[in-house]
């Protein structure tokens, strides 16, 4: 028997291991979050490639629990801590996810957080005066999606 995805997928998360953590995605699979908004397929697949490699030797723990699974839908709590930019101001996000599923692999991957205290600790005082708003996201999903274009780019030379 397969072992349920979702606990697989943060148990690799947790180990920084980012291929077994998308081997889970379905070659279909849409994510979303507030950072970096709706991503489809490989690029989702990639953001978490990203992701593991921007943290590589710095501190950054995982935190994973409250895991459901059945075979079409999931969810799961998960905390990250983390040093964020030049600042290295210290951040630590609770995150709720919600699973969809097919042939056992994850089809949709919904990440739901509190963007406005996510801006206020990575930001300080600018993060939390502008944290809350729609300019903001918008402007942090275009910032996090060229990061990843650029990554893309730099993945394909």
């Amino acid at each position: 028997m397969r072992r349920n995805p979702i606990e697989s997928f943060y148990k690799a998360f947790t180990d920084m291991d980012v291929e077994t953590m998308v081997s889970h995605y379905h070659d279909n699979v849409w994510f979303a979050d507030p950072a970096f908004g709706a991503l489809k397929g490989e690029h989702a697949k990639n953001m978490w490639r990203l992701l593991i490699s921007s943290q590589k030797g710095k501190p950054f723990i995982v935190k994973a629990y409250d895991i459901k699974c059945t075979e079409t839908e999931g969810s799961a709590t998960w905390e990250a801590e983390y040093l964020f930019g030049q600042s290295r101001r210290k951040v630590h996000n609770v995150i709720h996810a919600k699973f969809k599923l097919h042939d056992g692999r994850i089809i949709s991957h919904l990440d739901e957080f509190n963007l406005h205290l996510w801006a206020t600790q990575a930001m300080g005082f600018s993060g939390w005066l502008i944290g809350w708003t729609a300019f903001f996201r918008s402007k942090l999903n275009k910032q996090t999606n060229a990061l990843l274009n650029k990554y893309e780019i730099n993945q394909n030379k």
